[in-house]
């Protein structure tokens, strides 16, 4: 393959709007959503951190606007990122941000090919060539040296077989993670249900509090609760805690057990929100008392955002460690937790993600040298909870945990289905490998995957 120059194959390119074009004032609960970097993660769009301007704003900003099938790029800010706007996406339009441009390509260029390209190490390299190197990262002059790239493309054909190789993983993942969102729905539905609406099941299976179920009132929470449930603080649930650790990043004489680090940044991809990046490092063996175990939490310290609070936590299952090749430790700014009884592991869960949801944590906030720190101990001794009777938390972690382990299966297997990709990009790009023999790893893959559900559906009927 020859290296050909980007303007062979572009039918239109534009930059985003002046900073002062899209204001927070200008954003509205529902309308034309603003494509950012925080919202093309991954090289895909990220629905839930859309914000929106409404119809008339978005008409103002002319060639700003995007539509299905053009590319996004961001050339200010976090650099690399390039984004293909689906075909099949949930909106048919887009305005971009001041740190973007966009790209319509023509017919001789297959955009969701491209967007794999500029995943590639290749492709990054040749994107970041022209960055500036003074002040706050940009790409210089970003539309016209983009235009001026000398890229190697295949042929149409061979384009479009790529993109579909790799499609057909990344279409796979997506919909792993569409399924965990039913599961993370359905355990919050019950939680909300049993242990907020306190509609758990009654003796004759009838919802609890609708069908008179006896209640208290608590003068402490200044609302009734069912009878025979305590109020106590987090605390009261907590065995232990565990600092965190740093290492270093190269193994010596005393530093000698690597571990995986996992910090706030990588709180989000535990969850299945993104991918997790924890580093490895190497810390002191006596500090291997600070190893995570099943049903620990990591718990966000120091962090956030003016829109995000600190206090972002993530529960450890069997399934999650097993993500993992060897020890996992959390970072400094992260703190551990142990609880006495393991039970209430996923009403533990639910109560917090339930409070940071509703922003409680902005309350429990200080600043160290403008960096957000959680007041954890403050927290935990002072926030009053309910704490439900053993016999209904048994109940609801049977169920929990049911859910979870299917979410852990499906994030471990897009670990190994990401993994695949990233190994046969290059190679797919550079013609290591044909397309007929990518797919038939991909095909292979996908039946193992298969199998093993199926496998797992059997042991379960048998069990």
């Amino acid at each position: 393959m020859k290296e050909i120059k980007l303007s062979t194959f572009i039918d239109e390119i534009s930059m985003g709007p002046f900073g002062s074009d899209i204001k927070v004032d200008n954003f509205i609960d529902f309308g034309i959503p603003v494509l950012n970097g925080s919202n093309l993660t991954n090289h895909k769009l990220v629905e839930e951190s859309f914000k929106y301007v409404s119809e008339e704003k978005a008409n103002k900003l002319g060639k700003a606007n995007a539509q299905r099938g053009d590319i996004v790029i961001t050339h200010r800010g976090t650099l690399g990122q390039v984004a293909y706007i689906p075909e099949n996406s949930k909106f048919d339009r887009y305005v971009i941000s001041q740190s973007q441009f966009r790209v319509r390509f023509k017919k001789s260029l297959d955009p969701v090919y491209f967007s794999y390209l500029m995943k590639s190490r290749y492709g990054q390299s040749k994107l970041l060539s022209f960055k500036n190197h003074v002040g706050v990262p940009a790409l210089a002059q970003a539309t016209t040296n983009f235009k001026s790239l000398e890229l190697r493309v295949h042929d149409i054909l061979t384009q479009q077989k790529i993109a579909s190789v790799l499609s057909t993983l990344d279409n796979k993942i997506e919909l792993n993670n569409k399924i965990n969102t039913e599961l993370e729905a359905m355990a919050k539905t019950l939680y909300d249900y049993w242990f907020v609406q306190f509609d758990f099941p009654n003796a004759d299976g009838k919802p609890y509090k609708s069908f008179g179920g006896k209640m208290i009132y608590d003068s402490t929470l200044k609302r009734e609760i069912p009878y025979g449930w305590e109020v106590t603080v987090f605390n009261d649930w907590v065995k232990q805690t565990k600092t965190g650790d740093w290492g270093k990043e190269e193994i010596d004489e005393n530093y000698s057990e690597r571990v995986f680090c996992v910090r706030g940044a990588d709180i989000n991809g535990l969850n299945g929100k993104g991918e997790i990046k924890a580093p490895e490092r190497y810390i002191l063996k006596n500090n291997l008392s600070k190893k995570l175990e099943n049903n620990d939490f990591i718990i966000e310290i120091s962090g956030g955002s003016p829109t995000q609070s600190t206090a972002r936590i993530a529960l450890l299952t069997k399934e999650t460690l097993e993500r993992f090749d060897t020890t996992v430790v959390c970072s400094n700014f992260c703190k551990a937790v142990t609880l006495k009884d393991t039970s209430y592991a996923f009403n533990f869960q639910q109560e917090w993600q339930r409070l940071y949801d509703a922003g409680v944590f902005f309350g429990f906030e200080g600043k160290t040298s403008g960096i957000k720190n959680f007041l954890f101990d403050s927290f935990m001794e002072s926030y009053h909870i309910v704490k439900p009777t053993k016999e209904l938390v048994l109940k609801f972690n049977s169920t929990a945990k049911e859910l979870e382990k299917k979410r852990q299966s499906n994030l471990k297997q897009n670990q190994e289905l990401g993994t695949l990709r990233d190994w046969l990009l290059p190679m797919l790009m550079n013609g290591q490998i044909t397309v007929r023999d990518a797919n038939e790893i991909v095909e292979e893959k996908l039946e193992v995957v298969t199998e093993e559900l199926e496998m797992k559906t059997i042991n379960k009927q048998y069990k």
